[in-house]
């Protein structure tokens, strides 16, 4: 692993300790944090296909291990898909791929992007920030594993709602204050 990859992983690892699990953005996320079940994966992509090559080849190795070993993972993309408008495009291959494998409802793939904008709302809302990465990034979870996380929370379709408040609350500076962006290199 290159230094550039390997500062990817330990930016978005940061990132994913004091934003997702630190503000609890998603409760789920610390256990299997804790057990040391996230892989983190970097790819070398610097086109659309390339993003996609790599994207099976994951989702095949995600399912050849154990949700014990490997219970989800993030697809990083540095160089690829910077523009958010093009990443969101990309997710329709995404998904394609997905029923290509014959993988829906086995996995599912969540998207985080550094320009994270959810439709209705301006550009610098906190909102975003929800699903704002240092990196492009693919999340690929296990449905079963969501299924069993979702049954385990009480009011689990609460967690956008709580989220908003919470980064409502912290603001953009409280935000900026955590330092889970992109290192500078």
């Amino acid at each position: 692993m290159d230094q550039n990859q390997q500062v990817a992983i330990d930016d978005t690892r940061r990132w994913l300790e004091r934003a997702v699990i630190g503000l609890n953005l998603c409760p789920f996320a610390k256990s299997v944090h804790v057990k040391g079940q996230v892989h983190y994966a970097v790819s070398a992509a610097r086109s659309a296909q390339e993003l996609l090559d790599d994207l099976v080849l994951e989702l095949k190795a995600m399912l050849a291990e154990d949700a014990s070993v490997r219970d989800t993972t993030l697809l990083i993309a540095p160089d690829c898909l910077a523009d958010f408008l093009d990443f969101n495009d990309f997710l329709e291959q995404a998904d394609q791929a997905l029923a290509d494998l014959d993988l829906d409802g086995v996995l599912q793939i969540a998207a985080l992007h550094p320009l994270f904008q959810f439709a209705g709302t301006d550009i610098d809302d906190i909102t975003n920030f929800t699903n704002r990465s240092p990196y492009p990034t693919l999340h690929l979870l296990r449905e079963e594993s969501v299924d069993r996380a979702v049954a385990a929370f009480p009011d689990a379709e609460s967690i956008f709602e709580k989220n908003m408040q919470t980064l409502e609350a912290l603001g953009p500076e409280g935000w900026a204050a955590l330092g889970v962006g992109r290192s500078q290199t």
